[in-house]
């Protein structure tokens, strides 16, 4: 008897456009679930895949790390699913639990780790395999698509705001894409005002910015009307990074948000004295996932989305390469 298919957008390699294929559709090993997807982000990550910026990824692959679906069949040792349920799968979808890092509540340095949509095939099709540890349930206040861009945009924009430090009441945010817009919800719930920068003549992002509930916003070249206390940086660019500095007062900090950026340029001494602190993110853990997924809908998080049809997947990704959203691309089986 014949394999059941499904279609999948697959990237043969780097540097090429994703191909609609037929895949049989995968069965779950031990401690894993099967998901019929619902609905998968787009995220600058994919990009960064997708163009081969991130060394040796599984080839050929299924991209896609902000999954929202249905568990449709369940292997071996599962517990605490049952069929039905709807969860997200994030970025991080493996990891060996053995590791120093593992061992001390680092598991997103884990140095083994599997990434779902780059080491493992991910949610740019009708169906997906996850390690059940990694799945987090959704809120039901979202539905599919606004749910989406919680599982990579949200959960890394969350973690790079727990590392500004206390006392932070002026936040800079860099790049005002999928995680800036998001985190910006998260922030002025929290009482904090955001100024947003965005690409040099960006009118729509600035407009955009304001809208929910921005300060300021301005080009990403400009000093803000007020001192920063931190800044967080999710456009891929490293001369953000002196820029950034130079914004912040003594003592504030400028978070990397990204897993990509381009080379930083060398920076005189004097924007990094008087105690301030530059840092890079790096994944997430289940913790962050759990809390960011409660934080959510607590917060009153509204996600802005433009949906695509899976055969449309090449056309959402050229769109955030070029800057034409607003908001967040989804993906719909």
């Amino acid at each position: 008897m014949s394999q059941i298919k499904m279609r999948a957008m697959v990237l043969p390699v780097p540097g090429a456009p994703l191909e609609m294929r037929e895949l049989p559709r995968p069965i779950p090993g031990p401690g894993q679930v099967r998901l019929k997807v619902q609905a998968c982000g787009v995220c600058r990550t994919d990009l960064h895949v997708v163009d081969g910026e991130l060394p040796e990824p599984r080839l050929p692959l299924v991209p896609g790390h902000e999954i929202v679906g249905r568990i449709d069949a369940l292997g071996e040792g599962v517990d605490g699913f049952e069929p039905d349920d709807r969860v997200g799968v994030p970025w991080l979808g493996w990891t060996c639990g053995t590791c120093r890092y593992c061992r001390h509540g680092q598991e997103n340095l884990c140095v083994q780790a599997r990434f779902t949509g780059y080491t493992l095939d991910g949610g740019y099709a009708e169906y997906s395999l996850a390690d059940a540890r990694f799945c987090f349930p959704v809120d039901e206040s979202f539905e599919d698509v606004a749910a989406a861009p919680l599982l990579c945009a949200g959960l890394i924009g969350h973690r790079a705001w727990s590392m500004i430090g206390e006392g932070v009441e002026h936040l800079g945010i860099y790049g005002f894409g999928a995680a800036a817009h998001i985190l910006a919800q998260v922030a002025i719930h929290e009482e904090q005002s955001v100024y947003a920068f965005t690409r040099p003549g960006d009118e729509q992002a600035k407009e955009f910015a304001y809208k929910l509930g921005a300060v300021w916003a301005g080009d990403s070249d400009q000093l803000p009307p007020q001192r920063l206390d931190a800044a967080i940086i999710f456009a891929p660019v490293g001369e953000l990074v002196p820029a950034a500095l130079k914004a912040v007062r003594p003592g504030g900090t400028v978070v990397c948000g990204g897993i990509h950026m381009s080379d930083i340029p060398a920076f005189p001494y004097r924007l990094l004295w008087e105690e301030r602190v530059l840092r890079s993110v790096a994944n997430l853990t289940r913790a962050d996932g759990h809390d960011f997924m409660a934080l959510a809908p607590r917060a009153g998080v509204r996600t802005h989305t433009r949906r695509y049809p899976l055969a449309d997947a090449n056309q959402a990704l050229a769109d955030l390469r070029e800057g034409r959203l607003s908001g967040a691309a989804v993906l719909v089986p």
